[in-house]
């Protein structure tokens, strides 16, 4: 029973080892300005959203889009795209991981907001790759 136990511990830390590195794959290809890199860290029919306020102070969702984002990633522009990151939590079950990264988001050496993102990734044939990205954005209470 301890062997088997230790197995699976051991497992998990591989596994989330692995998802951290996927996540950070995304995050390394936004500051290179690299969208083949950030595509790789994505399944195919990857879901992004953001929860965001609308002009009357409403919260809503809003669809991104993976072509939008990566258009967006490697269209050239001035200032490095730094976002940076902690990992929080991460859920691991079988072939689904759930992972909580508040961050804070810099365009060059200048803050421009925070907030958390939570990916859903998924473990098939190709790896871990994120099915799921949401996350929130504001400018106050960062710290």
């Amino acid at each position: 029973m301890l062997v088997l136990t230790q197995t699976t511990t051991l497992k998990a830390q591989s596994d989330e080892v692995i998802i951290k590195e996927t996540i950070m794959t995304m995050f390394n290809g936004m500051r290179k300005g690299d969208s083949t890199m950030v595509r790789s860290a994505f399944a195919d029919k990857a879901i992004l959203q953001t929860i965001n306020k609308d002009r009357t102070g409403k919260a809503v969702v809003l669809d991104a889009g993976l072509k939008g984002f990566l258009n967006a990633v490697g269209t050239p522009h001035d200032q490095i795209w730094d976002e940076k990151i902690e990992f929080g939590n991460i859920l691991i079950d079988g072939d689904l991981a759930s992972v909580w990264t508040p961050y804070e988001f810099y365009l060059g050496d200048n803050f421009s907001h925070c907030g958390v993102n939570s990916f859903q990734l998924f473990k098939g044939e190709n790896g871990w790759k994120i099915i799921y990205l949401v996350d929130t954005r504001r400018k106050d209470n960062c710290k």
